[in-house]
C-alpha cells in the first residue's frame, strides 16, 4: 500500500511503499482511510522528539495518529491508533471510533477531534464548566483556541475573554463568540491592567491556557489576592508555546482561590478518555453539521506530503491529508 513514511530520524515524510497493516488482537480493526489531519504532536512523534517517543528506537514509520475512513461494513469513521493514520489502510483501536454523520466532509472530520481533545476536555473535566460562566482563553488565536471560543460558548459560558499576539487573528474570535480581546502585543502594564479591570467587572471562573510562560505569571499576578475572601478561578493548561516553566510564588496560592491542573493524553482518566469517544466528539461532529462549530482546512494530496511537511499553513486552518 502507499503511505507517509518517515525512513530517517528527523527527515520529512516520504510518498512510498509500506506493508500493509495486520491485526494482532480482538480489540483492533482495519480502516481505509481517506484523510488525516497534520497536528504538532504528529510532527513531534515524526521527529522523535515527543516525549512519547523518547524511549523508542527509530524505525521507518507511517506517521499520524487519527484519521477518517471506511470499515469494512461502509461505516463512515473517525478513528484513531497508535500504528500511523496517514496511509491507504490503518489499524484502528475499537474502542476509539466514532461514527461520522454522512452530511460531515471527510476533512472537518478529521481535523475537528484533535481541537476538541484539547478543548472540550479541558472545559468539561478539568474545568468543570457550567452555564453562566466567565472563561478566558489564553493564546486563543490558534487552531485549538478558535474551537475553545465555540464549544465554551456551547457550553453556556456567559462571557468569553481571549488573549493572543495576532491582533487580526484575535479581532476574528468575535466572529466565532468572543466577548473581549487583549492583545499580548501590548506592553506588560497594558495587559495586566485589561486583565485586572475585566476580573473587577465580571470574576474570571475559568481560564484556559495554550501558551503558559510570561502572560500565565501575568495573569496570576492580576488575580493574586489580598488576604481578604477571592474569587474562585480554574486555570487549566494545555500548552506551552511561550515556554514551558514559570516562576510561581506560592504567595500566590495562599492569597487567591485558585486551582490549577493541565490537561492532555496522560492527565484524563479512562472514564473520561471513554466518554471523549462515546460522548464528546459525536456531540462535536453534530455542532459541525448544524453550523454551530466552524473549523477551516487546507487539503493536500498524500503524493505531496513531502512538500508540505514543513511548510505553515494559513492563519486559523488545519493541514489535512486526503488519500
Amino acid at each position: 500500500m502507499k503511505a507517509a513514511v518517515v525512513f530517517e530520524k528527523g527527515s520529512a515524510p516520504q510518498y512510498a511503499d509500506f506493508p500493509e497493516p495486520e491485526i494482532v488482537d480482538e480489540n483492533e480493526i482495519l480502516v481505509s482511510v481517506k484523510a488525516a489531519s497534520i497536528k504538532n504532536l504528529d510532527k513531534a512523534r515524526a521527529s522523535g522528539n515527543h516525549y512519547s517517543t523518547e524511549k523508542e528506537v527509530h524505525q521507518p514509520k507511517i506517521i499520524g495518529s487519527d484519521g477518517v475512513g471506511y470499515l469494512e461494513n461502509g461505516d463512515k469513521v473517525y478513528f484513531f491508533s497508535k500504528k500511523g493514520t496517514v496511509a491507504e489502510k490503518a489499524v484502528a483501536d475499537k474502542r476509539m471510533i466514532v461514527k461520522i454523520p454522512e452530511n460531515l466532509d471527510f476533512s472537518i472530520a478529521a481535523a475537528l477531534p484533535n481541537a476538541v481533545m484539547g478543548s472540550a476536555m479541558a472545559l468539561k473535566f478539568k474545568a468543570g464548566i457550567q452555564p453562566g460562566n466567565i472563561v478566558l482563553i489564553n493564546g486563543a488565536t490558534g487552531i485549538t483556541g478558535r474551537i475553545a471560543v465555540q464549544i465554551a460558548r456551547l457550553y453556556g459560558a456567559q462571557k468569553i475573554i481571549v488573549t493572543g499576539r495576532n491582533e487580526e487573528s484575535l479581532e476574528a474570535l468575535r466572529n466565532l463568540g468572543a466577548d473581549e480581546t487583549v492583545s499580548l502585543q501590548k506592553d506588560d502594564a497594558y495587559f495586566k491592567e485589561k486583565i485586572k479591570e475585566i476580573h473587577q467587572e465580571t470574576p474570571i471562573d475559568i481560564i484556559v491556557d495554550y501558551i503558559w510562560g510570561h502572560s500565565v505569571e501575568m495573569i496570576l499576578s492580576v488575580l493574586k489576592g489580598d488576604g481578604t475572601f477571592s474569587h474562585k478561578t480554574k486555570l487549566v493548561t494545555i500548552g506551552g508555546m511561550s515556554g514551558d516553566t514559570i516562576q510561581l510564588s506560592s504567595q500566590i496560592l495562599r492569597a487567591t482561590d485558585i486551582q490549577i491542573s493541565g490537561s492532555g493524553l496522560g492527565s484524563w482518566t479512562k472514564e473520561e478518555s471513554a466518554l471523549l469517544f462515546s460522548e464528546i466528539i459525536p456531540e462535536m461532529f453534530e455542532a459541525a453539521v448544524n453550523g454551530k462549530i466552524k473549523m477551516e482546512t487546507e487539503d493536500v494530496d498524500i503524493k505531496n506530503i513531502s512538500a508540505v511537511w514543513n511548510d505553515g499553513v494559513q492563519s486559523g486552518k488545519r493541514l489535512v491529508i486526503r488519500i
